[in-house]
């Protein structure tokens, strides 16, 4: 949604929570309006006749202001503002004859002419009311069909759990079972942990910052276990508050894209450093791994972690527009990623 829409949106809201004080301001300026009309003038103010003129006037007006969201035939609309007109003009006079000893009826077209006049511009008001309410109303109607499609969106993004850790994981876990090592039954509970948290937290629209680092210290020490000497992860954590919330699964995609393109390197004991960092609300997230110059698999967005790091793209800007920066690079054969979030 633009400025403009927003600020569209905001003005509707501002109407029609103040409509009650617009419908009274309009009222008793309907009243007081002769009265300022009369000042300088040989006409008198009859505060009765007022009177009697706001009963009928609002009578035309909320009956068709009703009329307005009940009925869709235009030309029905019409006629039957027109019968409205002469019914409530013809009992208006009727009553101010009766009040002022039968004055009125000499002028009989005068008051019509006026009275018509009169009811045409608050049918006028109302339907400039019934505008703004129906308006407001399709603006609701388009913010709740926006919102359920974003959050169909989001829950559609985080769902997207990534086949190879999952395979990798197992396939790690199988060999420790054959080779009967202690950690077996250890490494089988973490990963049991990290998708009971993608499954379950990881749905929710935020988390407290310990589960999710909590979620990310699991998944990197299945990684340690699976890829042993061929990676170092150096992982700091610098948080003011743990209770602090933020939406989950938004780093993980990063951290495995550092981890999927550092694996595919040659050699032995290649780091990745990540850094986790809470100061104030402001949420700071880096991480940085080694690359191959010239090796067209390694590009930052190809496979399926830049599809993750894609959905990570499109999340922020659903969950934290305008609140977040989100910088990737490549410099001096390292990979860049550095992430900061108002929380």
């Amino acid at each position: 949604m633009n400025n403009k829409e927003t600020n569209s949106t905001v003005l509707l809201k501002n109407i029609k929570k103040k409509e009650p004080y617009i419908h009274l301001l309009f009222w008793v300026s309907y009243v007081l309006f002769p009265y300022l009309k009369s000042i300088g003038r040989d006409t008198a103010y009859h505060f009765k006749s007022e009177l009697i003129d706001l009963l009928f006037g609002m009578i035309v007006f909320y009956i068709s202001y009703a009329v307005f969201f009940t009925t869709k035939n235009k030309f029905g609309k019409i006629l039957f503002l027109l019968v409205l007109f002469c019914g409530i003009g013809s009992l208006n006079l009727k009553v101010h004859n009766w009040l002022f000893l039968g004055t009125h009826t000499e002028a009989f077209w005068y008051y019509s002419i006026n009275y018509i006049s009169t009811y045409s511009i608050l049918v006028l008001f109302g339907y400039v009311l019934f505008l703004i309410k129906k308006g407001y109303t399709s603006q609701q109607l388009f913010d709740e069909m926006n919102a359920k499609k974003k959050e169909a969106e989001l829950a559609s993004l985080k769902s997207q759990i990534n086949p190879h850790f999952l395979f990798n994981t197992l396939n790690s876990i199988y060999l420790s079972a054959l080779k009967k090592e202690e950690n077996t039954a250890d490494l089988i509970l973490k990963l049991s942990d990290n998708f009971r948290y993608v499954l379950q937290d990881g749905q929710h629209k935020q988390v407290t910052l310990k589960k999710e680092i909590a979620h990310i210290r699991d998944y990197l020490s299945l990684q340690k276990e699976r890829l042993k000497e061929k990676v170092v992860i150096d992982f700091n954590v610098s948080v003011d508050n743990y209770e602090e919330m933020i939406s989950p699964l938004l780093l993980i995609s990063f951290i495995e894209n550092a981890i999927k393109y550092t694996s595919m390197l040659r050699g032995k004991n290649h780091g990745i450093k990540i850094d986790i960092q809470l100061e104030q609300k402001g949420f700071h997230f880096s991480c940085q791994n080694p690359y191959l110059e010239g090796n067209s698999l390694v590009k930052m967005g190809s496979g399926s972690n830049g599809i993750g790091i894609q959905n990570t793209t499109k999340r922020l800007e659903y969950v934290y527009p305008n609140k977040h920066s989100l910088r990737i690079h490549k410099e001096d054969n390292v990979f860049h990623v550095d992430l900061k979030i108002d929380v």
